[in-house]
């Protein structure tokens, strides 16, 4: 199915490439079959499904932190919050929970649909526990390899300390074979999306596939 994602200012994220106001990015099934104006691909392909979204579109991102936001760190059944909180365990209060495949399973679900809600496609780093591996397949996130361990402390919010350059984890481009993954965030511009971070997110594609939206 053809389908047409187009947003009030396009980053590609190619180097050298500048955004794109009312740029549109046209989805045939898993891949990215055009990039560009969107007035363009509506008349080059006028029966293809249109989703318009606020803000910026952006190539989906890599967050660096997947065993510790996965595999070292709880993330608490919504049910839990009075007991356990909202926000992810770690350290002692972690070591505190008896924790069993299944748990770690649903814990890496719950986790992965917060990264996903952050514009994350990718997490780096190995992931060990088969629970969390398989939840990280079925969502259809990659995990990429990383030569060190990231500095600082892990946050689902792969923007925190760096640029969106930095994060991309592919540009939008027109060739063969290229995944039609992206992000939309509900900012004016790149620099609105640095002073408010990741959390502005309001929808995730992998592979032609809408796995977050925020309304």
């Amino acid at each position: 199915m053809l389908t047409i994602h187009t947003a009030d200012l396009l980053v590609s994220g190619a180097p050298g490439r500048s955004s794109l106001p009312g740029g549109a990015v046209l989805a045939d099934g898993r891949e990215v079959a055009a990039v560009g104006p969107y007035e363009e691909l509506a008349a080059a392909w006028p029966t293809a499904r249109v989703r318009r979204w606020p803000g910026l579109l952006t190539p989906g991102l890599l967050n660096p932190y997947g065993p510790e936001l996965l595999e070292r760190a709880y993330h608490p059944d919504p049910r839990e919050a009075g007991e356990l909180g909202t926000e992810p365990l770690t350290g002692a209060a972690l070591a505190a929970l008896p924790m069993t495949d299944a748990r770690w399973g649903a814990s890496a679900r719950r986790g992965v649909r917060r990264l996903l809600a952050h514009g994350t496609v990718a997490v780096a780093g190995e992931l060990r526990r088969p629970a969390v591996v398989d939840a990280v397949r079925r969502a259809g996130l990659s995990v990429e390899e990383r030569s060190e361990d990231p500095a600082g402390p892990p946050r689902l919010d792969p923007l925190a300390g760096r640029s969106l350059a930095e994060a991309v984890l592919t540009p939008l481009l027109p060739r063969a074979g290229r995944p039609a993954t992206f992000t939309v965030f509900d900012v004016p511009d790149e620099a609105a999306l640095r002073a408010e971070g990741a959390a502005r997110c309001v929808a995730t594609v992998v592979e032609g596939r809408l796995l977050y939206r925020s309304r």
